[in-house]
């Protein structure tokens, strides 16, 4: 299957991983790619972080109205916005004919206590307004840089756990609307983002499981980020040519520094084959970008290696 189907496959797609793995990252180069692609992406922050902003050299922060962050020459283009659970209750409550107690609510400090007499509400207000832009917005695909892994398994299965405590009313009928979106594949999955090293995978393992059990919505590809690999030239050993002009200490370092590559390297393929083992699913694996932070120009090389690596 081609990159562009792949996104496509569903309209909604959480990136979800590991704090550290690089998700917000690959949630940029994600929809970098489909823009390139021809689509139109719209990235969707949950956090209130400029990690995404940086992605695209941006500097204005988002916020809950859309705004374009790239264009490309084959039409396509990256939209992007905020969303907050104190916005997503305003909304909600505007819609429901509550409009006219939001001020009072806002300045009484009311709004913080109705979003947390019911647990869960916060996340399912959220999840119910993704569910309405994928209804209503005119875009290809949108992909949510979700939370880290333990807050976005919350976050998916906050509509089952609602449920479960609403028995009727509008809560419940926004909390079953949503829990129809997440199980339905066509509409939304999940893209796990982790890196070849033995605590990431283990999480990722884990987390697939869990969200396919407690929330039950369909896992896409994984994404193995940062993978560094090594130059096949490093299994030679150093011969006496080579080192025949060096001082001994300094060959040693070198041998030392090759064993150590090597031994990383073996690392990083067996923990590529324990995930596929363990959780047999499409894999892509994107490469270690040089440079202490992502900007557009780094993208574009993760968006290339993303287009390049689906299949």
């Amino acid at each position: 299957m081609t990159f562009r189907a792949t996104l496509e496959a569903s309209k909604v797609r959480f990136v979800v991983g590991k704090g550290g793995v690089g998700k917000t990252t690959v949630a940029a180069a994600l929809a970098l790619a489909g823009a390139v692609e021809g689509l139109h992406v719209h990235l969707i922050e949950l956090e209130g972080r400029d990690e995404l902003l940086k992605c695209f050299d941006a500097t204005d922060p988002l916020d809950y109205e859309s705004r374009t962050l790239f264009e490309h020459d084959s039409g396509g283009r990256v939209s992007a916005r905020h969303l907050g659970p104190d916005e997503a209750l305003v909304e909600w409550m505007k819609d429901h004919g509550f409009g006219r107690l939001v001020g009072r609510l806002r300045s009484s400090g009311a709004l913080d206590v109705i979003s947390t007499a019911v647990p869960g509400i916060r996340d399912v207000l959220i999840l119910g307004k993704i569910k309405a832009l994928s209804r209503d917005l005119d875009v290809d695909v949108i992909i949510v840089d979700a939370p880290a892994t333990g807050h976005s398994l919350s976050l998916l299965a906050s509509p089952s756990s609602l449920m479960a405590a609403a028995r009727s009313g509008p809560i419940r009928r926004q909390a079953e609307e949503v829990d129809e979106l997440l199980r339905d594949e066509s509409r939304c999955c999940v893209s796990l983002v982790t890196l070849a090293a033995e605590l990431p995978v283990a999480e990722a393992i884990e987390a697939a499981f869990d969200i396919e059990d407690r929330a039950g919505v369909a896992l896409s590809t994984v994404i193995v980020n940062n993978f560094e690999g090594g130059d096949p030239r490093l299994q030679q050993e150093l011969t006496t040519d080579d080192t025949a002009p060096l001082d001994a200490g300094l060959v040693r370092s070198l041998e030392e520094a090759r064993t150590f590559t090597l031994a990383r390297v073996d690392e990083e393929e067996r923990q590529l084959k324990r995930l596929h083992r363990d959780l047999p699913l499409d894999q892509i694996v994107l490469p270690k970008v040089p440079g202490d932070a992502i900007d557009l120009s780094r993208l574009a090389t993760l968006a290339d290696a993303l287009r390049g690596g689906a299949s």
